[in-house]
């Protein structure tokens, strides 16, 4: 199994749907756990990295698993042993680019 390098690379607000859908609007800002450039690294036994975001690992956690156990995405990316994912958050998503790395 290798290792999966786990990196914010941006993190988004969509002011619109938080001030319709949301009850303090677009005031609760972009994600407070996570920040851009915040890496993280899973080591395998479906252990979350500590500080990492839980809901997060859940949207995640199937694909860093797969890359853990060397799944390739490619064609579809232009760079083996990686995926850009985010989570499900539709008001704040988090994007995160995950990597096995050895």
């Amino acid at each position: 199994m290798k290792n999966v390098k786990i990196t914010v690379i941006k993190k988004e607000l969509y002011a619109d749907l938080a001030d319709s859908y949301i009850t303090d609007g677009k005031s609760i800002g972009a994600c407070p756990i996570l920040k851009v450039g915040d890496s993280f690294v899973f080591k395998g036994s479906a252990v979350m990295p500590e500080g990492f975001c839980q809901w997060a690992w859940i949207d995640i956690y199937r694909s860093v698993s797969a890359l853990s156990a060397g799944a390739t995405y490619t064609p579809w990316n232009n760079k083996d042993n990686m995926q850009i994912l985010c989570c499900t958050d539709g008001v704040r998503p988090v994007v995160f680019a995950i990597e096995a790395i050895d």
